[in-house]
């Protein structure tokens, strides 16, 4: 079937009808695991997506790109090996899983449009970035920061307590404000007794290792949404270690996935709360921009407290416990226990999930979009509805989101998004401008990792020929301002800019992608919402901050000698983003790249 828009021409050799309300990264795969055989270098250790699957196989076996001929598959030297650990979109199977074809790779042959000329490097740059995409993630960060710096880090001029992931290959002053998991996992942040962490793709031999020698038998609860075959190996990964457990989270509803990434952590000190947005695996924590919300110590309360004791202005303490009881799991029980015993009341930031269901009356409210919309009514300025203040959504993966805009983006979603407080007349919904950032071909192709940086992009063929329309609304990733427009992005990020955008109304960082599955879908004509997966993320209010003016102020270049106001905010990317140009498409997974070369002198051929 020949194909012709805003990608050029392809063929297609079998059609994937994808249903509505599933995001590309939310779509079934089963584990590479029974093909163990294989060995390391042909799949990844763990149940991942078939986007992450062929990253790996063009990392462990390049395709050298060749000016003229064709191209050569090149066997990867014993260096090449390294580093391989680190990849998977992990996926949950879903009980109606389709048939094979959703999990296969589609024969796809495409002539493209004249990418632009690759970009100037200076002589040594693709040996240089050889060397760093190969090189694993614990052979430069396997030690956490130096003590006093993670220490000032925790406890210094951060308010926001808002952090990145470290990014190898950039200049070294961007990461001075920056954490790796050991970094979090450090005795310097407590104690630990026992921890529990919640995510979607788990390397458990890894995960372990991330932890100091001395807490690597404390007791770890994982919660997964792995189902059979994939079920079995996670557990199987597990095995050698006693002081695993596992909690499996309930995805009753076609498509729905384990997204959230949290991590909860005991200590003899008190507790902590980590929300972030890395997979449990070395790519993750190595060469991408990601986001982490890190808690204070939060200390035991005294014996006899009332249930209310230890209560933020924000509810967060009510809100975690809700979120946890709605696995309705007997394992986590002690952690809703734990919580209750501690106080949360320093907790400047509010809690937005988002749990499988469908929910009417007052639950309509609790999770997903029409959370974010209740507690934009309750607690934003009316700032932002006096004047055309737009919408900025980045994100790693998307959903299908109908025929047009106006099937789920520009109604119920928006109508979410631009909710204020507002006392007086707001302006028509249609004057707020929607500017959604995600990465183009050349930003991957020129990135740290190079193509399969694409891998954890899974943006298909399939979804994107459907929705062409979605396009228009596109931005390039730049991100000057942290240093990290070489380091794709995994994490996601919504807020509310002023028009100049040197302000923003509210920041909220999240698992949730741009999709119905992670943010819900009204039903039943708007009286019921229909969420799919688990997500969570943490939103920033200006108010829960004692600022009284409604917003924040963008800060400018991150460890810059420019003195901002301690209440500025460290927006991870450069704003205003930057429209995609005439030549500019956004990157999908499933379809050959074979025009220009990237950093490392690859092609990208998935299949």
């Amino acid at each position: 079937m020949l194909q012709e828009g805003a990608h050029g021409k392809w063929t297609v050799s079998s059609s994937d009808e994808s249903t509505e309300e599933v995001s590309d990264n939310e779509k079934p795969s089963t584990s590479s695991l029974s093909h163990a055989a294989q060995g390391r270098a042909s799949a990844p250790q763990y149940p991942c997506s078939e986007a992450r699957k062929a990253a790996h196989k063009r990392k462990a076996s390049p395709l050298k790109f060749i000016d003229k001929g064709f191209p050569t598959e090149r066997q990867p030297v014993e260096k090449q090996r390294h580093g391989q650990e680190g990849s998977g979109w992990c996926l949950s199977s879903s009980d109606e899983e389709p048939e094979d074809k959703e999990k296969q790779v589609h024969k796809v042959t495409v002539k493209e449009e004249k990418n632009n000329s690759p970009e100037e490097h200076p002589p040594d740059f693709h040996q240089k970035n050889e060397l760093l995409g190969n090189q694993k993630a614990e052979e430069w960060c396997g030690a956490p920061s130096e003590a006093q710096d993670t220490w000032d880090l925790l406890n210094g001029g951060n308010p926001f307590r808002f952090f990145l992931t470290k990014v190898r290959g950039i200049e070294q002053s961007y990461n001075s404000g920056a954490l790796h998991i050991k970094d979090i996992l450090s005795p310097l942040f407590g104690t630990l007794l026992s921890s529990a962490q919640f995510n979607y793709c788990i390397d458990v031999e890894w995960l372990v290792k991330q932890y100091p020698q001395e807490f690597r038998k404390k007791p770890l609860l994982i919660v997964h949404g792995e189902k059979r075959e994939s079920k079995a190996e996670l557990l199987a990964q597990a095995r050698p270690y006693e002081n695993i457990s596992f909690c499996q989270a309930k995805l009753d509803i076609a498509f729905g996935t384990h997204h959230t990434k949290m991590m909860l952590l005991l200590y003899e000190e008190g507790l902590r709360v980590v929300i972030h947005t890395s997979n449990l695996i070395s790519e993750d924590w190595h060469q991408k921009t990601q986001g982490i919300w890190i808690s204070p110590l939060y200390p035991r309360l005294p014996q006899g407290a009332t249930d209310s004791a230890g209560e933020s202005e924000t509810n967060f303490k009510s809100d975690l416990i809700s979120y946890l009881a709605a696995y309705n799991s007997p394992a986590l029980k002690e952690w809703i226990d734990n919580i209750q015993e501690h106080d949360l009341s320093e907790t400047r930031v509010y809690l937005l999930g988002s749990t499988p269901g469908r929910y009417q009356g007052i639950d309509k409210e609790k999770w997903g979009h029409l959370r974010l919309r209740k507690l934009l009514r309750e607690g934003a300025s009316s700032v932002a509805a006096q004047e055309s203040w737009p919408i900025v959504g980045q994100f790693s993966s998307i959903g299908s989101m109908g025929a047009d805009e106006s099937k789920w983006l520009c109604s119920e979603f928006q109508d979410s998004l631009v909710a204020t407080g507002a006392s007086g007349t707001a302006l028509p919904k249609c004057a707020v401008p929607i500017h959604l950032v995600y990465p183009t071909v050349d930003n991957v192709r020129q990135s740290l990792e190079g193509y399969p940086a694409g891998g954890s992009l899974p943006y298909s063929l399939q979804t994107a020929q459907k929705q062409l329309w979605l396009h228009s609304y596109f931005h390039k990733w730049s991100a000057e301002v942290s240093g990290r427009s070489h380091a794709m992005p995994h994490i996601k990020t919504y807020m509310r800019p002023s028009p100049d955008f040197q302000k923003i109304a509210w920041f909220l960082v999240t698992s949730a992608n741009l999709s119905k599955a992670a943010w819900g879908a009204l039903e039943k004509n708007g009286t019921q919402l229909m969420i799919r997966s688990y997500e969570l993320g943490v939103l920033f209010l200006p108010s829960a901050f004692g600022l009284d003016k409604g917003y924040f102020h963008v800060k400018g270049k991150l460890h810059s000698e420019r003195r901002d106001p301690v209440t500025s905010f460290p927006v991870p990317y450069d704003l205003p983003p930057e429209q995609y140009g005439s030549k500019d498409h956004p990157w999908i997974w499933n379809i050959p790249y074979t025009n220009a070369p990237d950093t490392h002198g690859n092609m990208w051929v998935p299949s």
